[in-house]
């Protein structure tokens, strides 16, 4: 499995541990990680794209 993959699937893991918790705090803090982990596969995908484009 791809480090893509594999970063995805954590965000998609930290999106459902925000909607199980009831503290509202930790979700924020869970959707935020989230984010953070699909920003850094979209940087890493965008990456690779250009290292073939050379």
């Amino acid at each position: 499995m791809g480090v893509v993959k594999q970063i995805k699937k954590q965000a998609v893991v930290a999106e459902q541990a925000a909607a199980r918790t009831a503290d509202a705090f930790v979700a924020d803090q869970m959707k935020s990680l989230a984010e953070a982990f699909r920003a850094q596969a979209d940087t890493i995908k965008k990456q690779k794209k250009q290292k073939k484009k050379k």
